[in-house]
């Protein structure tokens, strides 16, 4: 997949970051992603994961904010793998109005769920903290297009495989991507619960 295929303000905003050509990990997970594929994205570390992230969300949004309720999700371990990756995509969001949100525990319940309420388009967030808020009803899931999970080696974990596995019980329709290192067997029994058919795409 070429960069060219992309949105104008997109491809402006790849330029502007000093990214002209697509990896080759890009290259074989990104057209997959557009044409709408669940899938697992295994590639190495600096193969282009984290943008791959953030191109194929943008180019799913449209590149405009729509209504209150997020449309994309991506989980992440810790408070500062979310607030890197907002930091991160707010590097290419700046000219297209995208709202980004990072929840995680060491905020207020009460400051999150009024943040989130107000409109947000992309929401990182932790497992935990996702989970609670979902469970005090504080999350509208009926327009999410993209559930994510960034370096998935953390969802193997027992800790974090519940609650993973619990959101999409409440999800009618949504593409659902895992970008990890490696495939791991219990990554691989995402399958069983909303992973449906997932494609697995290596770099």
């Amino acid at each position: 997949m070429s960069f060219k295929k992309l949105k104008p303000e997109l491809l402006e905003a790849l330029e502007t970051n000093n990214i002209t050509e697509p990896t080759a990990f890009q290259k074989k997970v990104l057209p997959k992603i557009k044409g709408g594929a669940n899938a697992f994205c295994i590639g190495e570390k600096d193969c282009g994961k984290t943008t791959a992230i953030i191109i194929a969300t943008i180019n799913k949004l449209e590149g405009k904010p729509v209504g209150d309720a997020p449309r994309a999700l991506i989980l992440v371990e810790t408070k500062v793998d979310a607030l890197k990756l907002k930091e991160t995509f707010e590097l290419f969001t700046k000219r297209t109005g995208l709202r980004v949100y990072a929840a995680y525990n060491e905020q207020t319940l009460d400051q999150q769920r009024e943040e989130i309420y107000y409109g947000q388009d992309i929401l990182i967030a932790t497992p935990k903290r996702l989970n609670k808020l979902y469970l005090m009803n504080s999350l509208d899931l009926s327009q999410l297009k993209l559930y994510i999970i960034e370096d998935a080696e953390f969802a193997e974990r027992g800790m974090y495989f519940a609650d993973i596995n619990r959101i999409p019980e409440s999800i009618n329709k949504c593409q659902y991507l895992v970008f990890s290192k490696k495939l791991a067997p219990r990554l691989k029994r995402l399958e069983d619960t909303f992973m449906y058919n997932g494609l697995i795409i290596k770099a």
